[in-house]
Parts: C-alpha cells; sequence; structure tokens
C-alpha cells in the first residue's frame, strides 16, 4: 500500500492558495484528493500526491515559501491523537520519545529522531526530520513544511525559543537567504544529508508547565490499543525485505524468510493473520513503484520493469493494464496533462 498521511496535514492549505490568486479545488482535484477530505483532520491521503501538490501550488502561484507559510499556520494539534499524548510529557525528551514513537499514526513515511551534531559542536544534537524516499519521491516543500512545523512545536511545547543553533535542510534555498533566517531565527545551511534541527543538548531536560502524567499514560494507552505500526507488521516487513533487493528480480519467498530469520511457513501464517499473502504483498509493492516511476519521472518503461522486479517490459506493461486499466504512455500521458 502506497504511503499514506493524515489530512491535517494540509490545514490552512486551501485559504493559503485562495490567497495567492489560485484555485484550491482545481489543484486538490488535480492531484485526486477530495474536497470533502479535507473538512476534517483524520482522512487520509497519499504523500506523493499530497506533495507533488504542494510543489505544483508553489511554482504557479510563484510561492517559493509556501511550505513555510503553511507551516506558520499549523501548531502541535495537526498531530491529532498522537498530540494528546506529547503535550502532557513531562520533558523535551519524553515528548520528543513519544512523537518518534507514534509518528506513524501521521504518516508512516515520516520519521524523526535525535542524531549527534554534524559539525561536532559542543552540547549540541541535531533533531532529525526524515522522509521514506523508497516509495514516494522527495518533495522541497513538504520538507520545509514538515522541519518549518517541526520548529513551531518545539517553541509551542517550550514555551521560548528551543536553544537553535542551525537549521539543515537537504535541498538549495527556495527563497531568499533572508526568509529562512525570519522564521528559524538562526543559520541555516543547505544541500546538507539529513533535514534537522540542531540544538543546545540541554534542551532535551528542559520541563513542561503542562506535564500532567495520570493524562499522558491515558494517551499512550489509547494509542498502542489503537493503532498498528506497519513498520512492523509481517506484510511491511517482507515489502521492505523485497524492496532492498531491487531492482532486479523479486526474491522467492523462501528467501525473504532467510532474511527474516524465520521459516517460510511460519511467513505465511503471519501474512495469512495480516489478510495478505506473499504474492498480493508484491503485486501491491510493484503496483505502487510502477505508478510512481511512471507519473513521477521520465525513465524508459524498459528500466522501470528492471526497478520494479518485472524481467521483461512486456510483463510490465500487462500489469499496468490490469491495474489502472491503460498502458504505462497512456497513465503517463494522462498524469503530465493533469499536472
Amino acid at each position: 500500500m502506497q504511503p499514506l498521511i493524515r489530512t491535517a496535514s494540509l490545514r490552512g492549505f486551501a485559504p493559503l492558495v485562495s490567497e495567492l490568486g489560485g484555485d484550491p479545488e482545481q489543484l486538490l482535484h488535480r492531484y485526486g484528493i477530495s474536497t470533502e477530505a479535507l473538512a476534517g483532520d483524520d482522512g487520509l491521503i497519499s504523500i506523493t500526491a499530497h506533495d507533488q501538490m504542494l510543489d505544483a501550488a508553489a511554482a504557479e502561484l510563484e510561492c517559493p515559501d509556501l511550505g513555510l507559510r503553511l507551516a506558520d499556520r499549523q501548531d502541535i494539534s495537526i498531530l491529532g491523537p498522537v498530540a494528546r499524548a506529547v503535550r502532557p510529557s513531562a520533558t523535551a525528551t519524553e515528548a520528543l520519545e513519544c512523537a518518534a514513537r507514534f509518528l506513524f499514526v501521521h504518516s508512516p513515511a515520516l520519521t524523526i529522531g535525535v542524531d549527534d551534531d554534524p559539525w561536532n559542536r559542543r552540547g549540541v544534537i541535531a533533531l532529525t526530520y526524515r522522509k521514506q524516499l523508497s516509495e514516494s519521491p522527495y518533495s522541497p516543500q513538504a520538507i520545509e513544511l514538515g522541519l518549518g512545523l517541526f520548529h513551531r512545536m518545539a517553541v509551542q511545547l517550550l514555551g521560548r525559543s528551543p536553544g537553535l543553533r542551525s537549521v539543515e535542510l537537504t535541498h538549495g534555498p527556495l527563497s531568499p537567504v533572508d526568509r529562512y533566517l525570519d522564521f528559524f531565527g538562526a543559520d541555516v545551511k543547505f544541500d546538507r544529508p539529513v533535514a534537522a534541527l540542531c540544538v543546545e543538548r540541554r534542551i532535551l531536560d528542559a520541563s513542561f508547565a503542562t506535564a500532567d502524567e495520570e493524562i499522558r499514560l491515558a494517551a499512550l494507552d489509547h494509542l498502542a490499543g489503537t493503532y498498528s505500526d506497519p513498520a512492523h507488521s509481517m506484510a511491511g516487513r517482507v515489502r521492505r525485505a523485497v524492496v532492498e533487493r531491487l531492482p532486479g528480480r523479486v526474491p522467492p519467498l523462501a528467501e525473504v524468510a532467510a532474511s527474516l530469520a524465520i521459516h517460510p511457513r511460519t511467513l505465511q501464517r503471519h501474512l495469512v493473520v495480516e489478510h495478505t499473502t506473499y504474492g498480493q504483498v508484491v503485486d501491491e509493492l510493484r503496483r505502487d513503484r510502477s505508478h510512481r516511476f511512471i507519473t513521477t519521472s521520465d525513465l524508459s518503461f524498459t528500466q522501470i520493469a528492471d526497478l520494479v522486479g518485472f524481467s521483461e517490459q512486456s510483463t510490465l506493461s500487462h500489469a499496468v493494464r490490469r491495474w489502472f486499466g491503460v498502458p504505462p504512455g497512456e497513465l503517463r500521458r494522462r498524469s503530465r496533462v493533469s499536472r
């Protein structure tokens, strides 16, 4: 299944586009996102469509800081049930651990973490923000939205600046550098390996005035009892194991089972419990990757066939017709017309 994101991530998008002179409904329709989905925060939409729409809106509306502007209109509440567990945390460390553990509820394609400072500064750490790129392409605007919101959440929870020393962005400047300085209030470094907020380590020990252990534990119980991390499901583990072996042939079930250190029959039983099979997992993986490569790249169909584990382009063509009702060339043409 393609990675999704909660519609809360687009809170404020429609009015922002309207203010910039654009037509939000037209943009939503173009990327297959219904206006009804944005009526609430808990709908799920394709993160690829979400990200491509942000990039397209920024380009068409000549608004290079669209991601930062949208971040300015949001706060921690967009995380929904995760926010209800983060807010009553006692310290920043506790809040980060909770957010990192349950961010998959907002989108399984996004992760946050704590790394060493990339510049080896004493007393500094990096709060990282990553998107899983194996199945959804990179989006500069979405990265700026996510990192900008991460910064706003830190300020909101702490009630002050999080001791920000610098900001790491994984692309070049989209806006004048002064725009980034105004937003973050710190030095911004571009074309870096990982998007991150580099902050003073002592901030991890900061206490929250909103701390409430009873509420926090109740919220954590709700999250743990209601949501299952797809990354921990057997289907998710199988999917990742197959992706790691692409491009090239798709490995047989026995080979994947061996890589997961379980018996093939045990693997099959786990997949049955999750209402799927090895063949279905592989077929869905090929479908999602084929759609992404066909609609978001200029790769030849022969190259795409290899990237999704087909030995011949003709096999890809037959599969695309089965999945989407049209041949690869028509699927690519339609996606470009709709942009």
